[in-house]
């Protein structure tokens, strides 16, 4: 998977740099399983704004993705590689033996061809499932469950995969992408292997159109604002506001506004900031 260079006859295209596409195998999806993806963007039930800088994106449809892996001892073969707009790595069509088909996540090295299964123990190759305390200690895994039976929460991105550090009685301990080693329930689900697509986060824009597809809409700085629309805003030339960053209403940055009513700490060995608890 690599990048291309846009002809560079316009100052949009000029810098612009877009996927080849090399590995997609298949273009249009498969319709049974796809689903409308309705878009809000950013409006409650009541139509107001409650999230800013989102709106008018292109229409999707939702790829519905296997993320319990729960077939179990039912193999697969992979039918094809295709690009998913919901995520910035590529997924898999399945095409298992007793004729359903699927979607999973495309690992690094997934190719058309490949077989892959779920099952309670399996041989460790890339794509195949399996509960984390039946998985060789030390292989990268991603699609990770936090509770068992639940799906794949942990490293579904492009490029990460969660590393498999040990299985400590009914507790398996894994470093996270972020550096996080925290505990996982042993007979929660892992895939082998690492997502693909690592160079996701390399690609250059190029112009604020193309963030306008995506349902990005332009963000205004506070303290370019007049006085009135914003905390920060006012003042002769380039000034900081006089006073801590805030929204436009005077939240402070940098807040806590969760109020966590499960104890994850318990399961957390080291913080990603590299303190241990």
């Amino acid at each position: 998977m690599g990048y291309r260079a846009m002809h560079k006859a316009s100052n949009g295209a000029r810098f612009a740099t877009i996927p080849d596409f090399a590995e997609i195998t298949k273009g249009k999806p498969e319709k049974s399983l796809c689903e409308r993806l309705k878009y809000h963007a950013g409006r409650n039930n009541q139509g107001r704004i409650t999230v800013r800088h989102k709106g008018g994106r292109h229409d999707r449809l939702y790829r519905m993705i296997d993320f319990k892996r729960n077939k179990l001892d039912v193999e697969g073969t992979v039918a094809a590689i295709e690009y998913d707009p919901n995520r910035n790595c590529r997924i898999a069509l399945v095409q298992y033996v007793d004729g359903e088909k699927g979607y999973v996540l495309a690992a690094q090295g997934l190719n058309v061809g490949a077989k892959i299964i779920s099952a309670d123990t399996a041989e460790p190759n890339v794509g195949n499932a399996m509960p984390l305390k039946n998985i060789p200690q030390g292989l990268n895994v991603h699609n990770v469950e936090l509770h068992p039976g639940k799906g794949g929460q942990l490293a579904r991105s492009a490029g990460t995969f969660a590393r498999l550090m040990a299985i400590d009685g009914e507790w398996a301990i894994i470093q996270l992408p972020s550096g996080e080693l925290r505990r996982v329930n042993a007979k929660c689900r892992g895939t082998i292997g690492e997502i693909g697509r690592s160079d996701a986060n390399v690609r250059n824009i190029g112009k604020a159109g193309r963030n306008r597809w995506l349902g990005v809409r332009p963000t205004v700085r506070g303290n370019a604002m007049n006085p009135i629309a914003h905390p920060l805003g006012g003042g002769e030339g380039h000034t900081n506001g006089g006073r801590q960053h805030c929204s436009p209403w005077g939240k402070l940055e940098g807040v806590k506004t969760r109020k966590r009513k499960s104890k994850t700490n318990l399961f957390i060995i080291r913080r990603r900031t590299g303190k241990a608890l």
